[in-house]
């Protein structure tokens, strides 16, 4: 592990993430009391992240695969003869 101290680090911090990119740790030091380690991010597939948050109960995934079938070829809903200008407007001028 590295030890560098804030002005080191600040005046070559390129440097030294390129070593943290390549698996190095930092100790970052404030007059020579530890203060931070910058460690690299070890990489996780997207599925491995979110087994994860569901594991904490942190989300709950999906019981089924996505949309029915039929989803896309329904009918839109009918919502009228609506002035959506007007409606915006309005809205907008009840807040200011």
């Amino acid at each position: 592990m590295r030890t560098v101290n804030i002005a080191d680090l600040k005046n070559n911090l390129s440097r030294y993430l390129n070593e943290v990119k390549q698996g190095e740790e930092v100790l970052v030091r404030d007059r020579n009391t530890p203060v931070a380690k910058i460690v690299p991010i070890v990489a996780a597939t997207e599925d491995e992240e979110l087994l994860a948050l569901a594991a904490k109960g942190l989300i709950s995934l999906p019981a089924d695969e996505g949309f029915p079938k039929d989803f896309f070829t329904q009918p839109l809903p009918h919502v009228g003869d609506i002035d959506v200008v007007k409606m915006l407007r309005e809205e907008r001028d009840a807040r200011y």
